[in-house]
């Protein structure tokens, strides 16, 4: 594989990365609800849901949900859904009643806020976005080689897992800088509501997004 094809990749799956999403929200909201520990959790979630749009790139089955109307209408439907289902969650975290509100690092539902929780949320957060496997359906096969090597293919999902890897704990890493301590019930209830807000708003433009869209 060329060098140029390995940058060129680079390049799209960052820019794909540090472009604002749900995943960016889904840490941040996470880290103010749980704590780090389940901030990290979430981006070993999104590795698992690389791998799974990686691996049905290559043997071709996004392409048939893509391409079937029906199947990516229940694929996108299921992944509109669980986003503003997070939305709805954040924003009644936001705005319950809750007069006892610890550090930062565990407020919320930190004690029952589980390791699993954490890597479930960011496992489906990827694996249900249809957007995630039309990057490996219109990007991804252009900087395979003609002979179409699974190990080339393996090689450039673990890229854009590092890509992602280094990103977001980076992010993790500046939210921890940002300790609002007890007195910051009011900013953590506004990061919470906005962080919803937005959750639903991708889940909506979720529901309007066609097959192929480039948006």
């Amino acid at each position: 594989m060329e060098l140029t094809s390995v940058m060129g990749f680079v390049v799209m799956a960052t820019l794909l990365v540090i472009s604002p999403g749900p995943n960016g929200l889904l840490v941040t909201k996470t880290f103010y609800a749980a704590g780090r520990p389940m901030a990290i959790a979430n981006i070993v979630g999104f590795i698992g849901a690389f791998y799974v749009h990686g691996t049905l790139a290559v043997f071709g089955i996004s392409m048939l949900i893509v391409q079937s109307a029906q199947a990516y209408q229940i694929f996108k439907f299921c992944g509109a859904a669980y986003l503003i289902w997070l939305g709805l969650r954040s924003l009644i975290d936001a705005w319950r009643s809750d007069s006892t509100i610890a550090p930062v690092r565990t407020v919320g539902r930190a004690q029952s806020y589980s390791i699993r929780t954490g890597v479930t949320e960011g496992f489906l957060t990827n694996v249900l976005n249809p957007k995630v496997s039309i990057f490996y359906l219109a990007a991804f096969p252009q900087f395979l080689p003609l002979e179409g090597s699974s190990t080339v293919a393996y090689m450039l999902v673990t890229t854009h897992m590092l890509i992602n890897v280094v990103w977001f704990s980076l992010m993790v890493m500046l939210l921890s800088q940002i300790d609002v301590g007890a007195t910051g019930k009011r900013l953590r209830r506004v990061l919470k509501s906005i962080t919803g807000t937005f959750f639903i708003g991708f889940g909506i433009k979720l529901l309007l997004l066609k097959p192929m869209d480039s948006d």
